[in-house]
């Protein structure tokens, strides 16, 4: 799929082929693929003007802050290269690595290199601040660590009191995700940290946090994570209760997926020995429990993705859900024996809107 071409200042160079579609929020579609000239070296491209003319401004001003941060970190390992910046977005580095939530390392390794990743981003006068997210963390094929989405990144020309703050919030967030993947592993400073929150933090979370999620999830009705659970929070326990009700539904669980321009949807993956399921049926019972909450798409399955404990395999749902076909194969080529339960679910899914969401593909 075309999707630009490079210029440079000696002209318009290689086509940039688009295959994948990674995520689509209100400020950027992140897409990868190749330039014509060079297949076998995978690029992500961020593309800015995708987004509507009413976020446009602020999308230029966080792609801004990713471009200074990433020309900041170059060389860093762990850390994306930019590669160029067009007049809709920006090149970059494709970083071959398992989201961290997928990845789930239960040795000191790869927590260790992270730390030191951070080390030196800190060196450099650089915090991420969106570490968080697990799905910013990666774990590389050497089981290294590496980060990505630079978008609220700062470049701190002094390290004061904001630049401490900032890094100690960064360190903190890694710790985070320790606790959430090895909590067998987690040392008592490392408890200590995750229980003294940055002043900045607190207030942070008391006030501008609101406002944020006000603006964000409200005016823009956007979510700030890939599958974060806003509206599963929301509307979610009523969905379940009215799936459990239902006699011929064995099982259900949630997944969110991106609409277009319109924040995310709810995907429900219903274990059935049904071949079809009708929608509008389902709503209406949803409707019963809580009039605000709805089923955008609801699939059928023999059974549903577990793991050995019984715990269903939310993380696999969500790339289901969310289209993300790369993932999915990567994930069943490190765990095939999920293929007989995936596969079909897979085939069957009912998301395609990452196929054509935009003027840059043809």
């Amino acid at each position: 799929m075309p999707c630009s071409r490079r210029g440079t200042t000696e002209g318009l160079m290689a086509e940039f082929i688009s295959d994948t579609v990674f995520k689509r929020d209100v400020f950027s579609e992140t897409r990868a693929g190749h330039f014509a000239d060079r297949p076998d070296t995978r690029v992500a491209r961020r593309i800015v003007t995708a987004s509507p003319l009413w976020s446009r401004p602020l999308a230029w001003f966080l792609a801004k802050r990713e471009i200074r941060a990433l020309r900041a970190v170059a060389g860093i390992k762990g850390t994306p290269d930019i590669i160029e910046v067009d007049a809709d977005g920006l090149f970059r580095s494709w970083t071959d690595g398992t989201p961290l939530h997928l990845a789930r390392p239960q040795t000191g390794d790869w927590y260790k290199d992270a730390r030191r990743l951070l080390r030196d981003m800190r060196r450099r006068g650089i915090t991420h601040n969106d570490l968080a997210k697990p799905q910013n963390w990666l774990m590389l094929s050497d089981g290294k660590a590496a980060v990505i989405d630079f978008q609220l990144a700062s470049c701190h020309r002094r390290r004061g009191r904001m630049f401490r703050v900032m890094a100690y919030e960064d360190l903190r967030h890694c710790i985070k995700q320790k606790r959430a993947f090895a909590p067998n592993l987690m040392t008592p400073m490392e408890k200590r940290i995750l229980a003294r929150k940055s002043l900045p933090s607190r207030i942070w979370m008391a006030t501008g946090k609101k406002i944020y999620n006000l603006i964000t999830r409200g005016i823009f009705s956007w979510s700030d994570g890939e599958g974060t659970g806003d509206r599963i929070d929301r509307e979610g326990p009523a969905i379940i209760k009215a799936l459990d009700a239902d006699p011929a539904i064995i099982s259900a669980a949630l997944a969110l997926y991106p609409l277009p321009r319109k924040g995310v949807g709810i995907y429900a993956f219903i274990e059935t020995r049904e071949e079809a399921l009708d929608l509008s049926k389902l709503n209406d019972a949803v409707s019963t429990r809580d009039k605000d909450a709805q089923i955008d798409l609801a699939q059928p399955v023999t059974s549903l993705p577990r793991r050995p404990d019984g715990e269903v395999r939310d993380d696999v749902l969500r790339l289901i859900a969310m289209n993300q076909i790369t993932e999915l194969d990567d994930l069943i080529a490190r765990e095939p024996d999920l293929a007989p339960t995936v596969r079909p679910i897979i085939d069957g899914r009912l998301n395609w809107t990452d196929r054509r969401i935009s003027r840059f593909e043809k």
